[in-house]
């Protein structure tokens, strides 16, 4: 009997060496002479084919288990499961968006060694590029380099399509934060929306993430000190313990920051608490808390549930009546940073401190700008300093 094939029972078998593992693979019918033959006629164009580099698992044996378990869509079933284990819902829901709704319909059904680098880059210029923005599309390749990564770990002399594919990302906005001039006139344009003027003081001259100040508790709170903790966030109708371990902190509040706090002291300070379910670190640990909220929403009596029902429930419309250019109410947070730097007087350092950042880098990079209408007269001031007048 010719090498690559073997007699079981009464059934025939072909094995060769493919991708550097040993691969067996019945052949239909029972080991008759006739079928022998077949079979190392077959082995001997499957040795050719693979020598040559033209052998195609699925044209030969398309009811495999093999075959069933090399699909794209297998491997990326199994990224997903260790995604899911490791993410947040509200972080694990964006990966399953993405997947569903672009990788699996194109790529799904494809054998995972047969997708080619120039299909794959064919689909991104043609299909993703022309509908969606750079980043969505950046985001949906390095998810494909993912599953690609999980494959290669059973298949260790697989190639990556991926490779070579790069997503370049255009400028990202500067911050854009409100003046003094601005802040003033937002915060005394008549609204019979108090806790949510309360809020934007608060969060203008604190810095904190909207989904930081939407949780914070009277439990975070010390009036007398002047004080407050962040400890948790409101992320998608879901609470969570802070973006990053060093986003916990304690912070001392600017005047205008503890005089929010004590105006809205007569609204939500003496309500009863309501026992809530935080999500820890591992994404997996649920901890029960009873807290009484800070900041409600004025129309439903109720703490905020998301940045959105902010934004368009009261914040758009505010803005206009105050005769403010629109800028979402994210840019309170960059508004604290700037104000901070061009002040002159806080430092980088202190800045990402009071905002939760270990690096002033990305203070500068992504929330601070110099806002030259409310900085010192610098000029004056070195003129007046070396005696240039």
């Amino acid at each position: 009997m010719a090498e690559g094939v073997e007699v079981r029972g009464n059934r025939v078998r072909v094995y060769f060496r493919f991708e550097g593992e040993l691969c067996r693979e019945a052949i239909a019918g029972d080991a008759t002479p006739a079928n022998i033959a077949n079979a190392e006629r077959l082995a001997g164009i499957i040795n050719y084919e693979i020598k040559n580099g033209t052998f195609s698992y699925a044209r030969h044996f398309p009811d495999s288990p093999r075959i069933k378990t090399n699909t794209l869509g297998h491997y990326i079933d199994l990224w997903l499961d260790i995604k899911r284990n490791h993410l947040a819902a509200s972080g694990f829901r964006g990966y399953l968006s993405r997947v569903e709704n672009h990788i699996r319909p194109r790529w799904g059904n494809h054998q995972a060694d047969q997708i080619d680098h120039l299909d794959l880059q064919s689909w991104v210029q043609l299909e993703l590029m022309p509908k969606l923005h750079n980043k969505t599309v950046r985001e949906i390749v390095s998810n494909m380099r993912q599953i690609f990564r999980l494959y290669r770990t059973r298949n260790k002399t697989a190639h990556d399509p991926t490779d070579g594919i790069v997503i370049t990302l255009p400028d990202s906005d500067d911050p854009d934060p409100f003046t003094r001039a601005e802040i003033a006139q937002i915060l005394s344009t008549e609204s019979d929306r108090t806790q949510e003027l309360n809020m934007v003081e608060f969060m203008m001259w604190t810095g904190p993430r909207i989904s930081e100040a939407m949780a914070l508790a009277w439990e975070d709170v010390d009036l007398e000190a002047g004080t407050v903790i962040f400890r948790r966030a409101r992320v998608r109708s879901q609470y969570k313990v802070t973006k990053t371990r060093r986003s916990t902190r304690k912070v001392t509040l600017l005047a205008p920051s503890l005089r929010a706090l004590k105006a809205q002291v007569k609204h939500t300070k003496n309500l009863p608490p309501v026992e809530i379910e935080i999500t820890d670190r591992d994404n997996r640990t649920k901890k029960v808390q009873k807290v009484r909220f800070v900041f409600h929403n004025t129309a439903s009596g109720e703490a905020y549930s998301t940045s959105d029902t902010l934004r368009n429930g009261w914040w758009k419309a505010h803005l206009k009546k105050a005769g403010i250019r629109p800028r979402g109410p994210n840019q309170c947070r960059h508004t604290f940073a700037s104000q901070m730097l061009t002040s002159g007087i806080a430092t980088p350092e202190w800045i990402a401190d009071q905002m939760g950042h270990t690096s002033t880098a990305m203070i500068f990079k992504h929330y601070a700008t110099w806002i030259s209408k409310d900085g010192p007269d610098f000029v004056g001031l070195l003129n007046q300093a070396l005696k240039l007048s």
